[in-house]
């Protein structure tokens, strides 16, 4: 039972285990300039982050406060109700993919219907949002206003 292996045998694979280069501890190794090469400021110490060479950098050319954009903004398309008595001159159900197929809206984006103008035929609307006035407007035609 000679073969047999012993624990005192293992040892890892060769080419696993590398020695850490020490940098700057003498000639032997990576001493001297350390792989920085000679001279100038990368050489001496550490260049600033965000240094430019002496050009104005980024972060100071761009402005500091100017307001923020709300990535959670729903912009909606929107119908006023003028155009609606246009599209819809005998009345009937009105919906948001109606509009896109007359061409008044794009397709699959929320639509608002805006009190701008007047309507006297009762129409049905289903759309995404209603202004206050255009509310009242439908209501008082005869029509009804649905939020879907």
């Amino acid at each position: 039972m000679s073969d047999a292996l012993k624990i005192h045998d293992l040892k890892p694979a060769p080419g696993a285990h590398k020695k850490k280069v020490r940098k700057g501890r003498g000639e032997a190794s990576k001493g001297k300039t350390s792989g920085r090469g000679t001279k100038g400021t990368k050489a001496r110490n550490t260049v600033p982050v965000g240094f430019e060479g002496g050009q104005m950098p980024l972060i100071r050319r761009i402005p500091k406060l100017k307001g923020f954009k709300n990535p959670n903004r729903v912009e909606f398309q929107v119908v006023n109700l003028d155009k609606l008595a246009e599209l819809y001159p005998q009345g009937g159900e009105v919906t948001a993919e109606d509009l896109a197929a007359k061409g008044a809206v794009r397709a699959n984006r929320p639509v608002k219907i805006l009190g701008t103008g007047d309507i006297s035929v009762a129409v049905t609307v289903k759309v995404n949002a209603f202004s206050g006035s255009a509310k009242e407007k439908i209501v008082a035609a005869g029509g009804t206003a649905e939020q879907v």
